[in-house]
């Protein structure tokens, strides 16, 4: 595709709001770590958000190519953040708000990002994260290190309700509980609070025309097999790619409500909580909390008040909650539920079994999704209603996927065999 021109925020945003006439479709209902705290934003005012973060981040003097870290907690700020990138032709790099200052530092110098966009504070949980705290370690390790970071854009999330409410359906949530001992460390010559500078940007900006293959974001592996890796993934493959796979794995219908449980820091958020159901015009949910807060019914609880059609979460996540039986899942009707997916590592046929048989009475398939943050997307899956379902099994590869199987020297496997799985890789030049 070298040589077509593209912009992912065009085509996730203005596309469905102009062309597509969704603008008052709620893209994201949010719901915070407490019960109550929640809110919805539309197309619409999710572009108009955007687009003056967008204008925010060009006053600061970022320009396509430049790299912007984002290290934020799971709220709405986050999607813009990282939409706004996308819209002036920036690669966002989204670090996990659950990380050390040594690795937020670490990512920031490796990618060599000019700009670092967190949040002054929040729960997960009970426990309360001191995030810009954090990000501040994290900037004076940069500083010793001879990369001092000259902007830090901070969301005030914690102290919300201080903040003058402007009336709109996307106004800021109650916050059940206010912690006063929270300091929220600044620096006047490096700190901007993101209310104060998105209050006069213009809701409208031109998004960056960008190459098919210009780079859209860097996002760092988990470090599971060693020192974590900066993937880089492109824009125009990487949008047709996760639009088609969240489009056909999810079975996907304009009615449905739904939820990704991962964060945005990890791979299967940037991918399916964000670009895949937004290239859709899909409604989603966005969770600030935990699956077993403030009750082990909580995730059962979310589905049933927005009336979740499509869930996908991770093994490890089914397996905690399979350990407090039947009851708190039976407590809640989960009628509106039609698909479950799985994803992030294998799942044992076990807890496959309990999230077919109980969470969904046996009646929504599972789509089991092998992928990695390298692929981008989904590379084995099951296709709901249509591919023969095997517990603890991803099934056949999707569309355009050619696995293979290699030993230690590279060499084809044929038949049933163990070794390296890989894809094969075609040149389309």
């Amino acid at each position: 595709m070298k040589g077509a021109t593209t912009n992912i925020c065009y085509n996730v945003l203005d596309r469905n709001v102009y062309e597509n006439k969704l603008g008052d479709k709620i893209a994201f209902y949010w719901e915070g770590n407490e019960p109550g705290d929640s809110m919805k934003i539309t197309y619409s005012e999710l572009l108009s958000k955007v687009c003056q973060f967008a204008n925010v981040l060009q006053e600061q003097g970022v320009k396509k190519g430049d790299r912007v870290s984002i290290y934020m907690p799971m709220i709405i700020e986050l999607v813009v953040a990282m939409l706004a990138c996308a819209r002036i032709g920036a690669l966002h790099s989204i670090v996990f708000a659950g990380f050390s200052a040594e690795s937020l530092c670490e990512r920031i110098l490796d990618s060599n990002c000019s700009l670092l966009i967190t949040a002054d504070a929040f729960y997960r949980g009970d426990k309360l994260i001191n995030l810009k705290q954090i990000a501040d370690e994290a900037l004076q390790k940069c500083k010793a290190k001879g990369n001092p970071l000259e902007r830090c854009i901070v969301v005030k999330h914690l102290g919300r309700e201080e903040l003058v409410q402007d009336g709109s359906s996307s106004k800021s949530p109650p916050l059940k509980r206010i912690c006063q001992s929270v300091q929220t460390p600044w620096d006047p010559e490096v700190d901007l609070w993101w209310h104060d500078i998105m209050k006069n940007a213009s809701k409208e900006c031109e998004p960056v025309w960008c190459d098919a293959e210009d780079e859209l974001f860097i996002l760092y592996t988990s470090g599971s097999t060693g020192k974590p890796k900066g993937v880089v993934h492109t824009i125009a493959g990487y949008m047709l790619f996760t639009a088609a796979t969240f489009k056909y794995v999810f079975d996907h219908h304009p009615e449905d409500i739904y939820w990704c449980t991962a964060d945005i820091g990890w791979i299967t958020g940037h991918s399916y909580l964000t670009y895949g159901p937004l290239a859709n015009g899909a409604t989603s949910v966005l969770f600030e909390g935990l699956p077993i807060y403030p009750d082990v019914s909580r995730m059962w609880n979310i589905i049933d008040k927005y009336k979740v059609t499509k869930f996908y979460t991770a093994p490890t996540a089914i397996r905690l909650l399979m350990k407090y039986g039947d009851e708190p899942v039976k407590k809640y009707s989960r009628k509106s539920l039609k698909v479950l997916g799985t994803v992030g590592e294998p799942i044992n046929p076990e807890a496959w079994l309990w999230f077919y048989r109980v969470v969904g009475e046996e009646r929504c398939p599972i789509v089991d999704t092998f992928w990695q943050t390298e692929t981008g997307g989904h590379v084995l899956t099951p296709l709901p209603f249509a591919t023969p379902m095997k517990p603890g099994s991803a099934t056949f590869p999707f569309f355009g996927v050619v696995p293979a199987v290699l030993d230690e020297s590279g060499e084809e496997l044929e038949g049933e065999a163990e070794g390296y799985l890989v894809r094969e890789h075609y040149d389309n030049e």
